[in-house]
């Protein structure tokens, strides 16, 4: 019983961190691994870091707003 307790933790866990990333300026598609990565250059350290506790973390995160673009050349 206490074992799947853990275990739905680490699932809320999980989920709460790829929303995180998902939303950030340095998560883009790689085509050679044909799936969205970080395009910072990351240590072993900082990336256990991000992992464990999220994009909230993350020392690189950037929010990404696609219409910031937009709003300057207005």
């Amino acid at each position: 019983m206490r074992l799947a307790k853990e275990k739905e933790k680490k699932k809320k866990k999980e989920k709460t961190i790829r929303p995180d990333c998902e939303t950030c300026q340095y998560f883009d598609f790689d085509e050679e691994y044909g799936d969205y990565v970080c395009n910072m250059m990351l240590d072993e350290d900082e990336m256990v870091r991000i992992m464990e506790h999220g994009a909230a973390e993350c020392p690189y995160y950037r929010f990404y707003d696609e219409y910031t673009m937009v709003r300057k050349q207005n």
